[in-house]
């Protein structure tokens, strides 16, 4: 008669054989381009935004097990707006949200400008 164990909690099975868990760069990206919408509707609620990002992920064993990210992120903003102050506040969230959500440290955030909205310009002319 065949006999039946509970499976393993993974207590009794050493660290460095249990496997790792690896957050994708597409998942970080994501995360990165809603949090850095959601401060920019934070910042002008009701103005149109847009963000997306790029994102390059260092796994290192002198960080926390999820890594190191180091973001690019472009966004559009209204204008006239302290660009400045929405650029920090876009920086400051996203390196709040990864931590939370991908357990990551973030070592850099850069934010660049794509486009400048401004109601008193034509559909033809833009800003850049």
């Amino acid at each position: 008669m065949a006999t039946v164990s509970p499976p393993s909690t993974g207590a009794d099975v050493p660290a460095g054989e249990r496997g790792a868990t690896r957050v994708a760069d597409r998942v970080v990206a994501k995360i990165a381009a809603r949090a850095a919408r959601e401060a920019l509707r934070e910042a002008a609620p009701g103005a149109p935004t847009d963000a997306h990002a790029t994102v390059t992920v260092a796994h290192r064993d002198v960080h926390p097990p999820f890594g190191e990210a180091r973001l690019r992120i472009a966004v559009e903003l209204s204008y006239p707006a302290p660009i400045g102050a929405q650029c920090g506040l876009v920086r400051r969230h996203v390196t709040e949200r990864v931590r939370e959500l991908a357990g990551m440290t973030v070592a850099e955030v850069a934010v660049q400008v794509e486009r400048l909205n401004s109601p008193l310009l034509t559909d033809r002319e833009r800003v850049r």
